[in-house]
């Protein structure tokens, strides 16, 4: 007799860093070909903090999340580890038209919109700031202002006066503010810190003790959607709009223009750009409360089989 497959429930945002998360689902549904060892089950967010509270509370059996905040989850209990990236790149610097940004000095005086404390995207902005002379903080050149990543744009639109210079985000939210005529890219994250990490997969460690076939399976399947997406970014950008509720076109632009915005072909953790990220976020910033031991909350294990590069 057969153990029951279980259904496994994994959280992300509508972003398209998580865009693997609906090619894999789309790839293996119960019409296409279902996953032979689990069902799989998505809920979207609107922003981090409760999606981060359901996989703290044993809500979700995984998540893509952002790996500082994915690493202040496991300093405080252990209980999830990381098995995948699940992109390089992939957000974007947009200064607010109404703001009169030209250079990085301009931010100065001005609110500036992150998608939370423990993320790379703080990291980015800190230093970019950093590297013109400029301090964030209350009192001092530029105050962060965190925001759910889909309300971002309708806080620009709303922006007449100008306050907020601009914001530091996940995609599609830049490019959506772009099309939409409310911004203008300042510059891509890729050009402040090439092939980047961002978001990751998480996964209970308890459901990675209990059923190794299904992260394995899972893991293989997003390394494959990666690879899919770098080859047909057509096929992919409709799949994503729906899985992302965008239009075709914001999805494909994000996609193509240029290539390298976000990428998916390199999939495996490199323990260094962790170790970086964590060191900026616990010395520079105090975002974190500590470092963890990387060793610890990387499985490599799922990465290397499904051959992740």
């Amino acid at each position: 007799m057969t153990a029951e497959k279980p259904t496994l429930t994994f959280g992300h945002l509508k972003i398209t860093d998580h865009l693997l998360l609906g090619i894999a689902k789309e790839q293996h549904n119960q019409d296409a070909k279902p996953y032979q060892y689990f069902h799989l089950e998505t809920k979207a967010y609107r922003g981090w903090n409760p999606l981060a509270d359901d996989l703290k509370s044993g809500n979700l059996d995984g998540a893509f999340i952002l790996a500082p905040l994915a690493m202040e989850i496991f300093y405080a209990n252990k209980n999830i580890q990381m098995v995948l990236q699940a992109h390089k790149s992939g957000s974007i610097v947009i200064k607010n038209r109404r703001a009169n940004i030209e250079q990085v000095e301009d931010f100065k005086g001005k609110n500036v919109l992150i998608p939370h404390y423990l993320s790379v995207h703080h990291l980015l902005f800190d230093r970019m700031l950093r590297e013109s002379g400029l301090e964030i903080g209350p009192g001092k050149d530029v105050i962060l202002d965190v925001v759910a990543p889909s309300d971002i744009p309708e806080i620009i639109e709303w922006d007449e006066k100008g306050q907020v210079g601009g914001f530091i985000v996940a995609e599609p939210f830049g490019t959506q503010v772009v099309k939409a005529g409310y911004g203008d890219e300042f510059a891509l994250s890729k050009d402040l810190w090439p092939n980047h990490p961002c978001c990751i997969v998480v996964v209970k460690k308890e459901v990675v003790e209990k059923h190794p076939d299904a992260v394995y399976e899972f893991t293989k399947s997003l390394v494959e959607a990666g690879q899919y997406v770098e080859s047909q970014p057509d096929q992919a950008a409709q799949i994503g709009s729906i899985f992302l509720d965008q239009s075709f076109d914001v999805i494909k632009t994000v996609l193509t223009t240029p290539k390298d915005r976000v990428t998916y072909a390199e999939l495996k953790p490199v323990i260094e750009d962790f170790e970086y990220m964590q060191t900026y976020l616990t010395n520079q910033i105090k975002a974190m409360s500590d470092k963890i031991d990387l060793e610890q909350f990387i499985d490599y294990r799922f990465a290397e089989e499904a051959k992740a590069q």
